[in-house]
Formats: C-alpha cells, sequence, structure tokens
C-alpha cells in the first residue's frame, strides 16, 4: 500500500473534522475545478481550467476596460421610489447597496479607453439581477445624451438576468422604450455606439438598448436573450438546439459580431475605436 492510500485511508476512517478557511477558494460553476482565490483575481476571475467567466462588479469592469484613473461619474441624485408600495421593495434596495457597494443597478460617467474619451454605462447583475428600474433607465438615458452632447463615442456593458424590475410596473417597463428612443437619436447623430453583452443579459435590457448596438460584443459562454430557455421549452413544448441562447449560439447566427475573452475586451474595443475613429 502506497503513501497516498494510507494516508487517504486515515483520514476516512478519521471523525474528525479539517477546517478548511472560508474565502479562500471558489469552485467552477462549469467544471468544477478549486480555484485558489488570488489566482481567480489575477486572472479577471476567469477559471484558468475551462475558462468559465465568473460575474464581475460594475467598478471593476470599469477598472479593467478603462485608461486608469480616468473615470469621471456623472453625478446623479435621483433615487428609486416605490410607487406602487411593493411589500419589502425598500429592503431589498437596501440589500443589494450592502452587497455592491452602489445605489443602484447602473453607473454611468465617461473615461478615456487607449487615450479616447468615451461615455460608458455599465449594468451590474448583483444589484437586484441588473434589472431596468426607472433610475437605470434615466441613468442609460443620461449616458446617451451626454455622448450626443460631447460628441463622443458610447460604451455600455450589460448585465441583466431580470429585465424590467416588476416593484416599479409600468414606470420600470417603459425604460425600454425610453432608452431605445435615445439610442435612435444618438444614431441619428452619427454617433458611435458599442455593446458588451456578459452573463446574462436578458429580457427588457437585451430586447431595448443593450441589442442596439452598431457593434455587438459578448462575453464567451454569456446567456443572451428574452426569456430563458427553460422558460421556452416549457411554453412551446419542444427540444431546444443545444447551446441555445448562448453568445456562441447568437454569434454564429448573425446576432452578436464578435466574442471576446474577458482580457482581450479592452486591446479589443481599442483597435476598434482606432479603426473608426482614427482621428477622434
Amino acid at each position: 500500500m502506497g503513501w497516498f492510500e494510507r494516508t487517504y485511508n486515515r483520514i476516512k476512517r478519521s471523525k474528525k473534522k479539517v477546517d478548511i478557511p472560508d474565502g479562500l477558494w471558489t469552485k467552477c460553476i462549469k467544471c468544477g475545478e478549486i480555484i485558489y482565490n488570488k489566482k481567480l483575481e489575477e486572472n479577471l476571475r476567469v477559471c484558468p481550467q475551462c475558462g468559465y467567466h465568473f460575474y464581475i462588479g460594475a467598478r471593476k469592469r470599469l477598472e479593467i476596460t478603462l485608461d486608469k484613473d480616468s473615470f469621471r461619474e456623472y453625478d446623479s441624485v435621483i433615487t428609486s421610489d416605490n410607487p406602487l408600495n411593493f411589500p419589502h421593495y425598500e429592503e431589498k434596495l437596501e440589500k443589494s447597496r450592502k452587497e455592491t457597494g452602489l445605489d443602484e443597478a447602473a453607473i454611468i460617467g465617461e473615461g478615456r479607453i487607449g487615450g479616447k474619451s468615451i461615455v460608458v454605462g455599465v449594468t451590474d447583475y448583483g444589484f437586484m439581477r441588473g434589472s431596468m428600474a426607472s433610475v437605470v433607465g434615466e441613468r442609460i438615458t443620461e449616458a446617451v445624451e451626454k455622448a450626443i452632447e460631447k460628441r463622443y463615442p458610447l460604451l455600455i456593458i450589460s448585465g441583466s438576468g431580470g429585465g424590467a424590475r416588476m416593484q416599479e410596473g409600468m414606470i420600470s417597463l417603459m425604460q425600454m422604450a425610453k432608452t431605445s428612443a435615445a439610442i435612435a437619436r444618438l444614431k441619428r447623430e452619427r454617433l458611435l455606439y458599442l455593446s458588451l453583452l456578459t452573463h446574462a443579459t436578458m429580457a427588457g435590457v437585451m430586447a431595448s438598448f443593450a441589442s442596439q448596438g452598431d457593434i455587438i460584443l459578448a462575453e464567451p459562454g454569456a446567456l443572451l436573450g428574452f426569456t430563458g430557455p427553460r422558460v421556452i421549452k416549457q411554453t412551446i413544448r419542444q427540444q431546444l438546439p443545444p447551446g441555445f441562447q448562448s453568445s456562441e449560439f447568437l454569434f454564429k447566427h448573425g446576432m452578436i459580431d464578435l466574442i471576446v475573452k474577458r482580457d482581450e475586451i479592452r486591446p479589443t474595443l481599442i483597435k476598434i475605436l482606432n479603426l473608426i475613429l482614427p482621428g477622434f
């Protein structure tokens, strides 16, 4: 019997539990690999074994995408209300604020990518699943209007599993039309709009501003669509194609322009901006 078998059998017979400190390791959702958290962070929260892209927050997105220390957040004094007196809505908002450090599911501002000025907006999946409430719609619209005013290109990085936020009813749902109308004005001004889709980008966000980019990029393996595949399957009672609603599926069918790994997003954006706006 080798040393490994002797050690394994001794541990197996022992009733004493071995305590492993919390916060040191993460198990990959896709392949099950146990990853040392420091290594995961160094790899931009991408599994080194299978390439699974973990969630990252909006401020981290800005940090790895924009030139260092170039981001200037637009002041936004608007806050979410509870027009329907929806039960426990205020508590859920407060919980998301504490968990993410954000006051809402969208951050907007301006910065530089490769030295070129750009207006940027990010929706954060960690804040009530990135759902689009009145404040989110207002901030995305403000970002579009700032891009028009300053004649800057626009980048929106989307992540939303909740679509329009049901707690605000029609006020939330109308943000789809509001943001789409703003994007239409941007295009009439012949300004560049880049859209980056992350896991997951669904429902009202995907059906409005997220899918209207002049160039649409997506991270690998992202779930992209309107209604989730399980709901669709239950509704139409049919077997869906393999990988349905993944970024790879949408790319194959011409719905997005490019799939970009997380560490290649910034270099890719720089190339696009230099190609389309060489003298900007």
